[in-house]
């Protein structure tokens, strides 16, 4: 194998013509000019240099070396500078896919402080529902996905191969026509008091945690529209057309017209992480988007956190 450092020395010693005068020009001793150049001449199994008294030549081998190693070491150095660019934060890409209401909210705050704080890093984003988002992570089309899954559901999630950095607990609000029979702001109200509306429900892992909360309730909710467009959610409530059970998050997002919240038990929550690969975790550009992350949801409403 060919180490670039011999081929920094064969580049001297072509230049100036000796051991000697290479070795000052590369600041070392003459005898590890001449151990590099005997070891190039073993990796490459032929001669390179023709000895002559002082002076040194270069054999036909030695001057397609010397002239291949001008790009070589070029695009070496290129290199060089490119890696420790990414490593100083200077440059970089990260490419995130988020769901929608982590979209509108975490992710905004999170890429413009890390823009604002390292300018040269190039950010991408999409967006997919888990799991096809945790998919995508593991199919090496995205270097950060924000997922999140409902506490105590069964689900197929399996992050133990992933870095998981929690974000937040969103809870799940209850939304209902203003001028619903509850919505007069009187507390939390059982899930049960919905057993004969209308719902609206969300996307299908929400729809499912929406069914199982209440079979555990006692009924099954008459699911008459289903979409995972929250503001579509909130206009098909505010219309007088269902009830419907929101992130937080979601909520936080959108501006709701003609709708009032309501506080229902029991208390759900879904939990909203960062996930990315073990190997990308240590890259920096990445380490510092999981921190941003972070930090943005420290920012959110208290409320989203209860």
């Amino acid at each position: 194998m060919i180490e670039a450092r011999h081929l920094r020395v064969l580049r001297a010693v072509a230049a100036t013509g000796s051991f000697s005068a290479a070795a000052r020009e590369l600041g070392c001793t003459q005898p590890a000019v001449s151990q590099q150049m005997k070891a190039l001449e073993q990796s490459t199994g032929t001669p390179l240099l023709i000895r002559t008294g002082r002076e040194m030549r270069l054999t036909q081998a030695g001057e397609a070396l010397v002239r291949h190693a001008a790009g070589i070491l070029a695009g070496l150095t290129a290199a060089e500078e490119e890696v420790a660019a990414i490593a100083g934060l200077r440059a970089g890409r990260v490419r995130l896919v988020s769901f929608p209401s982590g979209s509108s909210t975490l992710v905004p705050s999170a890429l413009a402080a890390l823009r604002a704080a390292h300018p040269g890093t190039r950010v991408s984003l999409v967006e997919a529902e888990p799991p096809r988002s945790v998919e995508m992570l593991r199919e090496g089309d995205c270097d950060v996905a924000l997922a999140f899954r409902y506490e105590g559901a069964q689900t197929d999630d399996d992050w133990s191969d992933l870095v998981v950095r929690p974000l937040l607990a969103d809870l799940l609000v209850g939304l209902v026509p203003k001028g619903h029979r509850l919505a007069d702001g009187r507390g939390k109200v059982p899930i049960a008091e919905f057993a004969d509306e209308a719902w609206i429900a969300g996307c299908p892992r929400c729809r499912r945690q929406l069914i199982d909360v209440c079979e555990n309730a006692g009924f099954t909710p008459r699911i008459d529209f289903a979409t995972d467009d929250y503001p579509a959610v909130v206009g098909l409530v505010g219309a007088g057309l269902g009830v419907a059970v929101l992130p937080d998050l979601a909520l936080a997002s959108v501006i709701p017209k003609g709708t009032r919240t309501v506080t229902v038990e029991p208390a759900v929550h879904r939990e909203i992480v960062a996930l990315t690969l073990p190997d990308l975790a240590r890259v920096p550009t990445i380490a510092a988007t999981l921190d941003h992350l972070t930090e943005a949801a420290r920012g959110m409403s208290p409320r989203v956190a209860d």
